[in-house]
């Protein structure tokens, strides 16, 4: 089984990628919003809301090992580099794959905030993200972001063997998931 992690900045692309891969390759897409807003309505955006979600995750990834079925995972999500349980995270679930003799692969997307604040008014990810829907609240938040979080890796940061970073700004997303393909998959 292939796992491979998609993550980047929010509205960089990784869940229009991530889809655009799945196409490609059969691979089950789970993008980091399944977990949010399953937990949103009930939660809001709150502690427990990110503790459910890293708890789900980990589960839900450690029912795809042990049963095996899938050819393939793709997982995207927002990595924190300044957050150490990020990092644990990160690791944990690399892992559990790992153990279970998955190759592990991880592609970091990068755009400009204009085009990042650009893609958050896309329809395709108001319709798949129901709490971005208000974009008001959605560009504070990206915005904000920038300024509590690291969420692009240094040079050399990434010591994965397979780890590939795009600069996606002039990119399709099916040119992204190409690239990945050829890069990664043959």
């Amino acid at each position: 089984m292939q796992c491979i992690f998609i993550f980047g900045p929010q509205a960089v692309g990784k869940m229009t990628v991530g889809r655009e891969l799945e196409k490609l390759t059969g691979y089950k897409l789970f993008h980091n919003h399944m977990t949010l807003e399953l937990l949103h309505p009930f939660l809001g955006f709150g502690q427990e809301t990110w503790r459910l979600s890293t708890l789900f995750r980990k589960e839900i990834f450690q029912a795809i090992v042990k049963e095996g079925q899938l050819k393939g995972i793709i997982f995207t999500f927002v990595w924190a580099f300044d957050q150490e349980e990020d990092w644990e995270f990160v690791n944990e679930v690399k892992s559990l794959f790992e153990s279970y003799g998955s190759n592990v692969v991880f592609i970091e997307l990068e755009a400009d905030l204009k085009e990042r604040l650009k893609r958050n008014r896309t329809s395709y990810r108001l319709q798949e993200k129901p709490t971005k829907r208000n974009v008001d609240i959605s560009e504070r938040e990206l915005k904000e972001s920038i300024v509590r979080h690291r969420l692009q890796s240094s040079a050399g940061e990434i010591k994965h063997e397979k780890y590939l970073k795009i600069n996606n700004m002039h990119l399709s997303a099916k040119e992204v998931a190409v690239r990945i393909q050829q890069h990664f998959l043959k």
